[in-house]
């Protein structure tokens, strides 16, 4: 069967139904808001996006989203507060094009990270988490400096268990644990720097959706096209993607890069 918007608009609404929610459709943008009716509080689904991973695992896909959905709904109508759950608190990466105000214009917190992502911040649910927000440290008395303190700190403590692979003498390694901080591990310092030391060719550093990290030994030109041919698959698949671009890692900074068709990185100004 071939799946379409329709239909997969249709699937999501009769497995996502509830009185107190209300679907809205973009035609333009085949995006799926589903909105609670008191507050006004949604999540966004992009229906092209849920086909491509439903082409692959079917109703497993489904499934997925509705439990995305549903856990992000119960997180954005469940007070959180800060003090108490400092032990809770996570940077998490996003692309440049995550929205920084939220629908009812209160402020998200974030940072510049590179040409091509940011962090924001956000409290462990267990399940799921929340974005942090100005109104949210306002009501607390916190400043923005405690919670990257207090999540970058956070971070450190979190595993960095890595999976090996050798192509064509390239080795890349994949951290993938699935606890939604994956990505956010490339904020890890000395973790970069150990992966610096370990590697004999170039590293090269990818995050594609945010539960996935990838450092690639690139020992030869065609490890370049491996991890961008791998990056874009990740990309495509991931539930919360972040970027199809590699990072170049050197003294301690990363630089986006293109890996164009002859194989040979180009920075991306």
């Amino acid at each position: 069967m071939k799946m379409t918007v329709q239909k997969m608009r249709k699937l999501l609404e009769e497995r996502l139904q509830d009185p107190t929610r209300k679907f809205i459709f973009d035609r333009d943008k085949s995006d799926l808001r589903i909105e609670n009716i008191q507050n006004k509080k949604g999540v966004n689904i992009s229906i092209p996006t849920v086909i491509s991973k439903w082409n692959e695992k079917k109703e497993a896909a489904i499934d997925e989203i509705v439990f995305f959905v549903n856990e992000g709904l119960k997180a954005m109508n469940t007070e959180v507060a800060l003090s108490g759950n400092e032990k809770n608190i996570y940077p998490v990466m996003r692309s440049t094009s995550h929205k920084t105000v939220k629908k009812d214009g209160v402020k998200l917190i974030y940072d510049d990270h590179t040409a091509e992502t940011r962090i924001f911040y956000a409290i462990d649910l267990g399940k799921t988490y929340r974005i942090i927000d100005e109104e949210m440290l306002e009501k607390e008395g916190w400043d923005a400096n405690r919670i990257r303190e207090v999540a970058k700190f956070n971070l450190r403590s979190l595993p960095t268990p890595l999976k090996k692979d050798t192509v064509a003498e390239n080795d890349f390694y994949f951290l993938n644990t699935n606890d939604g901080y994956d990505a956010s591990r490339i904020l890890n310092d000395a973790l970069l720097k150990e992966m610096e030391d370990k590697v004999e060719g170039k590293l090269v550093i990818s995050i594609p959706h945010q539960d996935v990290l990838i450092f690639a030994d690139i020992k030869n030109d065609t490890g370049y096209d491996v991890l961008a041919q791998m990056t874009m698959s990740f990309y495509t698949n991931g539930r919360i993607p972040i970027t199809s671009l590699s990072f170049d890692y050197e003294d301690g900074k990363l630089m986006p890069i293109f890996i164009m068709a002859n194989n040979r990185p180009k920075r991306k100004d």
